[in-house]
Parts: C-alpha cells; structure tokens; sequence
C-alpha cells in the first residue's frame, strides 16, 4: 500500500512538470507565429513585436526552471535512501503549498504512519518493489492475446498509450526496464519494447524544454535499429523549436540544431525513401547548416534509396 502511494505521489509531482511543459510549447508556438509576422512589421509595430519577444522569452527561461525543478522532486519521490530521508523530503515538499501535491503528501504520511515498525527500516525503493508499470507492460506481451497478434497497430497504440501516461517520459526506472527488454528471446516482446522505447524517447525529443535532456534522448534513438524510429526521426528533423540548456550555473536559450542534425544524419544511414523524402524537404531548411548537410547527402547519393547503408547494431524484429 505504501508503494501505492509513492508512485501516485511521484505522479502528481509530475503532472506538475507536464502542465508547465504545455505552457512552455504553446509559448513556443507563440514565438514562431510572432517570429513569422516580424518579417512583414517596420518601425515602431517591429519594436513592439521585439518586445513582446523578449518578454515571451523570459517567461520561457522562468518555465523552464520551474519544469526542472518539478522533474527533481518528481525523481525525488523514489530515490530517498530511507524511509527517515523520505519523510523530511516529504516536509520539504509540503512547504509549496500546492494543494494537489499536499493531498497526494498527506496520502502518503497516512500510509507510512499505518506500517508502524515494520516499514522503519525500508528503503522506498523496497517500497516501490511490486510490479512497476514498464514490467506489467513487457508481461503482457507475453501474455495477451491482443499484443500477441498479427496486427502491429495494436503493439504500437500500446506502445503510445504507455509513453503518454503522466510522467512516464520522465521515469528513467521504466526506460531501463524497457530498454533491457531489448534483447528478449520472445519476438513479440523485443517489438513491444522496442516500439515503447521509441515513443518514450520521442516525448522526451519533441517536449522537453530541456533541450540537453531532449539530445540525450535522440542519441539514445539513433542507436536503436528498428524502421519504427524513422518517422520519429523525421518529426524531430522536421521540427526547430527553442529551448534552453544549461551553461555553468546558468540556464540560457538555445535552439536544437545540434539534435536535428544528428538525426538528420541517421536517416541518411536508414536510406529509405521517407528518409530521401525528408532529407530532400530540408534543402529549404531555415538552418544553414541542415541545407549543407542535406545537400552534401543527396550529392553523395543521387540514386533512389531503397535501405541501410550498414548493417544494424542490434537485430530488431
């Protein structure tokens, strides 16, 4: 029981984060639309517009913190090294007075207080032992008579019905979990996986505001050898968007570049035709540097791409 009301905790810890995430996105979608309208404004309409540029993007720094910071306590709720640890955590946490996260607290006290002795000396860890999620989900690929059919669309609505859950991109424990999977004996299973894996990345890649945190993830997608990844892979290159990385103790805008190009580079290694296609559209890319790259691909291959330039690292089903 008291499992339970960690992990309904460390939920509502990261809704926190995933509804200042939608605000941090819809300011991005502001940005670009505004960004679009300055090349049509002059003079005094132009400075305005620079101004509230200015001041969408402060707002963005200051909702990027709050989302990391949110994230951390989230983290926070599982990797106390004792139950002693977890209870000055929860205090600490209380101190917000956001309701939400209080009743969720108070849950959680309640369920502790009930143990008595026989939880003194537990770890939360041992109290989050039961099944987790990403178990429960590689269980039922061996199990259910659904994901163990002939339709794939079944495993891959599966697949981001998991990813979409709140705070499931941000659980690194299910990733793992997931990503050892890989390497299963049972078929269905290595798939199963291998599509989760790939729509937890995806969140992480496409919604992150921590555009650090955004590239691990698409380095992470890279390696993995399974042709579900290329049109994640051609969403992230066909998607620029501002965010913010951490320089020393400093939290400063960026933009994803640097993630779009390497993503860019490996679907020139796919070599399929969506990955020709979406190389192709990037010729009239705002970036420079993603029209050279994209240039110097389709130089290097002119004929029609029709599969792998190398063997893949893993076998994927």
């Amino acid at each position: 029981m008291i499992g339970l009301g960690l992990r309904q905790l460390e939920e509502v810890v990261s809704a926190k984060a995933d509804a200042l995430q939608r605000v941090f996105s819809e300011l991005s979608t502001e940005l670009d639309d505004l960004g679009k309208l300055m090349l049509e404004l002059r003079g005094d309409e132009k400075q305005a517009a620079r101004e509230k540029q200015k001041e969408l993007r402060e707002k963005q720094r200051e909702l990027a913190e709050a989302i990391n910071e949110w994230r951390a306590r989230a983290r926070g709720v599982r990797h106390q090294s004792s139950i002693t640890k977890l209870v000055a955590f929860l205090d600490e946490l209380a101190l917000l007075e956001e309701p939400e996260v209080n009743a969720a607290i108070e849950h959680t006290r309640m369920l502790i207080e009930s143990g008595g002795e026989q939880v003194a000396d537990e770890q939360p860890g041992d109290l989050l032992a039961v099944q987790t999620p990403a178990q429960r989900l590689i269980e039922r690929a061996r199990t259910d008579y659904l994901l163990r059919g002939p339709d794939v669309g079944v495993r891959e609505r599966e697949a981001v019905m998991f990813a979409n859950r709140t705070g499931m991109a941000q659980d690194d424990a299910a990733l793992a979990e997931l990503e050892e999977a890989l390497d299963d004996g049972d078929v269905l299973v290595k798939e199963v996986a291998y599509l989760t894996v790939i729509q937890l990345l995806r969140s992480r890649a496409i919604q992150f505001a921590d555009l650090d945190e955004a590239h691990r993830a698409v380095k992470r997608l890279v390696t993995l050898d399974h042709p579900a990844v290329i049109p994640v892979l051609i969403e992230i290159v066909e998607s620029p968007r501002s965010g913010y990385v951490r320089n020393a103790d400093e939290t400063v805008e960026s933009d994803n570049t640097r993630t779009r190009l390497i993503a860019l580079l490996r679907l020139v290694e796919w070599h399929t035709a969506d990955a020709e296609a979406a190389v192709r559209s990037r010729l009239r890319d705002r970036d420079k540097q993603i029209v050279q790259v994209a240039m110097r691909a389709l130089d290097l291959f002119p004929d029609p791409w029709s599969g792998p330039l190398k063997k893949p690292k893993k076998q994927a089903p």
